[in-house]
């Protein structure tokens, strides 16, 4: 392997710390396991993880553009 592809190869596996977010961020229920504040009647708990499965594919969107490789 040359030089050149081991930086490319570094940089591609630090994009790929963003998909550890979501799963930090939903981990740990006790952390967000409450009904208050509520959203349009929606408890926290239920809106927070529906927030993070938005976040969560936009985040891989990212990583899938950055990492691809352009042929």
């Amino acid at each position: 392997m040359t030089e050149e592809s081991n930086k490319k190869r570094r940089s591609s596996r630090a994009w790929l710390w963003l998909l550890v977010i979501p799963l930090v961020a939903t981990l740990y229920p006790p952390f967000y396991s409450f009904v208050k504040p509520t959203f349009y009647g929606i408890p926290f708990f239920y809106w927070y993880q529906f927030l993070w499965v938005i976040i969560a594919a936009i985040l891989t969107g990212i990583v899938y553009y950055a990492t691809r490789e352009k042929v």
